[in-house]
């Protein structure tokens, strides 16, 4: 799986605000539907709750993709 790496300019990032960031997921709503689905983990693990604060150095998997984040 090809890891795609994703800037932030901020500290850290909420995941659903990632996932809209990245353009994972188009819309707010979006993003909520496929985080309380199960289908996003964050290190690993399924992640369930969209406000998750993630670091640079968190890598997010939906489906086959896989995203890393970087600071800017």
């Amino acid at each position: 799986m090809a890891v795609k790496r994703v800037a932030i300019d901020t500290e850290s990032i909420e995941l659903a605000a990632f996932l809209k960031w990245a353009q994972a997921a188009e819309t707010g709503g979006q993003a909520k539907m496929l985080i309380q689905t199960g289908r996003v983990k964050v290190n690993g693990r399924v992640e369930r709750r969209r406000g998750r604060t993630l670091v640079p150095g968190d890598r997010v998997e939906l489906g086959a993709h896989a995203l890393e984040i970087v600071r800017a």
